[in-house]
Parts: structure tokens; C-alpha cells; sequence
């Protein structure tokens, strides 16, 4: 008798595709949740074993033994219930768009740096922007970035003009 003869009738078993990429997911799942901080996994209600499980792997560094302890995680999750875990795939979630949100803010201020150094209007547009700006050290900080960019030298300048963006 085969596994598909025991099944009730009228019931389809997954494939055996669709299991593994449900096992991939998990073990995904469980990958995010070692990777954020232990703060960040206070706030995301996990069953107990799970979260000693983590706390565990962590003091893991042999790469072949991280990955065993990992596997094993994903294994426990897998024996729970999908709804004891959809607060965990939420908070991942969350932080997966507020790390995009992140990423696309900084590479907007990067490319208004690089039109700073690169132009003198952009400065007019931004100073009319916020006229709270110290317009004699914004000023410096360009004439420094042009001359290092010039000069071939580290970019110390236009890390701080970075900085003094990011404050907006």
C-alpha cells in the first residue's frame, strides 16, 4: 500500500516540488531570524524551543556546524504551526521594506552629493530648500569634495558632506 492510498479521499498530498520549496521557505525563514539581533528577536513572539535554539546557534562559528544547528531550526519550525510562525514572517517582512526603505533613501542623498559636488545649482536649490543650512561650511565641504575628487584622494569630504545631508 502506497502513501497516496492511505490519504482520506478527495484530499491531494503536495508534490514533492511543492514540499521542498516549502522546506526552502522555512529554512529561509529560520536564516532571517538568526540574522537579526537579539533585540529585534525579543519583539517577534517565537515558540521557546525555537528561540534557545537561536540563542544557541549563535554561539556556533564552525561553518559545517552553523549550517547542522540551522537545519535543525528549520526542522523545529517546520513541527509548528503556521500561524505560531506568521508573527515571525511579519516582523521580517517589516524589516525587510523598512531595510529598502533605508537603502533607497540613502542612494537618493548619495546622487544629490554627487550633484553637489558636480554643480553649483543644485546647492542654489537646496539652500532655497532649507535656508537653515550653514551655507559657508556646505560651500567648504563642495570646494573640498571637487578638490579631492580632483586630486585623486580618499573622499573625506564628501563623507561629511554625506553626514550633513543625512541630518536634513
Amino acid at each position: 500500500m502506497t502513501e497516496q492510498d492511505t490519504s482520506p479521499p478527495g484530499e491531494e498530498r503536495p508534490s514533492r516540488s511543492e514540499q521542498k520549496r516549502a522546506a526552502h521557505a522555512i529554512h529561509d525563514l529560520a536564516a532571517g531570524l538568526v540574522a537579526l539581533t537579539p533585540a529585534q528577536l525579543d519583539k517577534i513572539e517565537l515558540p521557546a524551543g525555537i528561540r534557545t535554539e537561536i540563542d544557541r546557534l549563535r554561539g556556533i562559528t564552525a561553518h559545517v556546524a552553523r549550517k547542522r544547528e540551522l537545519g535543525f531550526v528549520a526542522k523545529l519550525m517546520r513541527r509548528c504551526d503556521e500561524a505560531e510562525l506568521d508573527g515571525a514572517r511579519a516582523a521580517l517582512g517589516r524589516n525587510r521594506e523598512q531595510h529598502h526603505r533605508d537603502m533607497a533613501e540613502e542612494q537618493r542623498l548619495e546622487a544629490l552629493r554627487q550633484k553637489l559636488i558636480d554643480d553649483d545649482e543644485t546647492l542654489t536649490v537646496l539652500i532655497a530648500q532649507h535656508p537653515e543650512l550653514d551655507r559657508q561650511h556646505l560651500r567648504s565641504l563642495i570646494r573640498q569634495a571637487r578638490r579631492e575628487r580632483d586630486r585623486n584622494k580618499p573622499p573625506h569630504a564628501a563623507r561629511q558632506l554625506f553626514r550633513l545631508l543625512k541630518e536634513l
